[in-house]
């Protein structure tokens, strides 16, 4: 199927590993020009380079949580079209809310919120240096996951800023892209468990994986790649021109978590 995605340009943060690189690849493979984002290793990024060259793809550092750095990402000639707000982080420790700390609640919520805030912001300021037919596809995609639609003990902060993505920023943005481009669109993919290196430690105990599972029908962990279609899809304004608003959960029909097993329950009645 052709996406129509030849010469478009797209910007995806975070694209050094899992998610993002997996989704960089796949755009460059439907000829898009690719402004790659990477924040401290582009090591990943070189073979991407070598293979399309300098005229398919730009790797660009950036802390996004600076305000000064987010022009970086759009200092090309040719206006970004799509944006694929991928980057985030997962703090790995359980914390429970009455234990976390304002630091460590301000640095999940600048890195994952705020930066988003101040990409989504700068995109939506270069589109209109974009031309009208640059404008017939536009659109962001934002990663959020299950944590922010069911929530996820010991990770408020990062549940928390996850929800804000996913459903303020998504269902506001489709809202007012449109009054920069007419066909712009907003949408968001929600992955659950993914074999990526942030989440790689967690996936080492069998407990962890035995509670993602526990109501999920497809009963695996996902890959970057599945993640990755669904962008690549929402981001095609041939296939999906009239999709704007809506979060597509990429979690194998995960209806929840499962927060108790028997050994947790005991006592009368039970």
């Amino acid at each position: 199927m052709d996406l129509n995605l030849t010469n478009v340009h797209v910007l995806v943060t975070g694209a050094s590993g899992g998610i993002g690189l997996e989704t960089a690849k796949l755009f460059l493979k439907h000829g898009a020009r690719l402004t790659a984002h990477y924040n401290t290793n582009a090591v990943s990024l070189q073979p991407l380079l070598q293979e399309y060259g300098s005229e398919r793809i730009t790797l660009v550092q950036a802390d996004l949580k600076s305000e000064e750095h987010i022009p970086r990402l759009f200092s090309d000639t040719h206006p970004v079209q799509v944006a694929i707000i991928n980057h985030g982080i997962w703090p790995e420790a359980d914390v429970p809310l009455r234990d976390m700390t304002l630091m460590q609640w301000k640095s999940t919520m600048d890195t994952n919120l705020t930066s988003s805030f101040l990409v989504a912001r700068e995109y939506l300021r270069n589109l209109d240096n974009a031309t009208e037919q640059e404008k017939e596809n536009t659109a962001i995609v934002f990663i959020g996951s299950t944590a922010g639609k069911y929530g996820e003990a010991g990770h408020a902060d990062y549940s928390a800023s996850k929800s804000a993505m996913m459903y303020g920023l998504t269902l506001t943005l489709k809202n007012e892209i449109v009054k920069i481009a007419p066909k712009g669109r907003v949408n968001c993919v929600g992955p659950g468990w993914i074999k990526t290196p942030m989440a790689e430690n967690a996936l080492k105990d069998p407990a962890v994986v035995y509670r993602a599972l526990a109501t999920t029908p497809l009963r695996k962990v996902g890959l970057p790649y599945d993640v990755a279609t669904q962008v690549v899809i929402l981001s095609s304004s041939s296939v999906s021109g009239h999709v704007t608003g809506q979060v597509i959960m990429v979690e194998g029909g995960m209806e929840g978590r499962l927060l108790n097993v028997r050994e947790d329950i005991s006592g009368p009645g039970v």
